[in-house]
Order: structure tokens, then sequence, then C-alpha cells
């Protein structure tokens, strides 16, 4: 059985900006496989250094477990959302490509059983690095687009909670305010 530990609500770590990854070495390679292993285990769909505890801009994405037909499009080329995983983005920026938000529901592996509707952007511009420091261009939408939003605000300390309504917010003070009271990681172990 494996564990991991990622940090939880009130943890100063993910209200901190991430500094942008200058090498992509090794050290990056490792992070990289730590923050894969760590989102398969607590069985989430993104994951951003922050929650690892490293502010620095890396994230990793992987929708497999969700069932999903999308395409995206990949430096100029229509390719299936599968090929494309799991996602790895360094130094991650996006634009919208059209005005139309999306309210959807979120939930975040650094708060456990919180879950808020967040109006995102449905279709964006994705400019990233790979590990090894090549750029790309993606556009995506849907799923993609918000778990790609949700996991770029974590790289600038902003958690999905600052953006749920003043009612949902009320509705989840109590397991936020123990959350942060506790002042503890969360412990995922695989089943």
């Amino acid at each position: 059985m494996s564990s991991v530990q990622i940090h939880a609500y009130g943890s100063p770590t993910l209200r901190k900006k991430a500094v942008p990854i200058k090498q992509f070495d090794k050290r990056l390679q490792e992070q990289v496989d730590r923050m894969l292993q760590a989102m398969y285990i607590a069985n989430g769909i993104g994951l951003a250094a922050p929650q690892m505890g490293e502010t620095r801009q890396v994230v990793v994405i992987d929708l497999q477990m969700e069932p999903n037909s999308e395409t995206v499009t990949l430096d100029g080329k229509l390719i299936p959302l599968q090929l494309v995983q799991p996602l790895v983005l360094i130094n991650p920026s996006f634009d919208p490509l059209n005005d139309i938000l999306m309210l959807g529901e979120e939930g975040c592996l650094s708060i456990p059983n919180v879950h808020g509707h967040v109006n995102r952007h449905l279709k964006i511009f994705v400019k990233y690095q790979d590990i090894e420091g090549t750029p790309h261009e993606l556009t995506c939408e849907h799923l993609l687009a918000r778990c790609i939003q949700h996991e770029v605000d974590h790289l600038n300390g902003i958690l999905f909670v600052d953006r749920i309504s003043k009612t949902e917010r009320k509705e989840n003070a109590a397991i936020l305010k123990a959350l942060k009271a506790r002042g503890s990681p969360v412990e995922y172990e695989t089943t």
C-alpha cells in the first residue's frame, strides 16, 4: 500500500505565487514523477506543485479516468485528447478564446469533502513547456480547459473556494475552518 501527503487548505504554500522553472533537469523529472504518482494515489485528475509543497510552476493532468472523446489542438494539429495524457505543463499560461463561461462543479485534493460551482472559460489557448523545455501551444475546451484553469490558479495562490458563491462558501465554512485549524497535510492511500 502506498500513501502520499498533499498540502491542505490553510497551508501557506498554497497561497504563494509559484516561480517559473528555468532548469529542465533530473530534479524536475523527479518532481513530475512524484506529482504524477501522488495524483494517481489520490485519484485526482490534476495536481499543481504547490500542493506538494513546492512553489514551482509545474502542473500534471490526466483525465483518462473520465470517459472522454474530446480532441485538442496541439501545436496546430488536431489530435484525440487521450494522446496527450498524462499532460505535464511547465510554466503554463492561458488566454480565453471567447467570452463563454461555464458554471461547473469542482473539488480539490487539498480541500477534501468540499465541492462548489465555479465559472470558468469554456475554451482556452494555453502556452507551456514540456519536461525538456520545448514550448507548446494547446487549444482545449470543456473539462481539460476547466482543469488547466483550476491548476494555473494554484500556481497563482488561488484556490477554487475563492471563486465559489458566498452561499456555497458559507455551506462549507465548518469544513474549511477545521482543515485550516488542523494545519496538517491530507493523506491519501491506495486501496
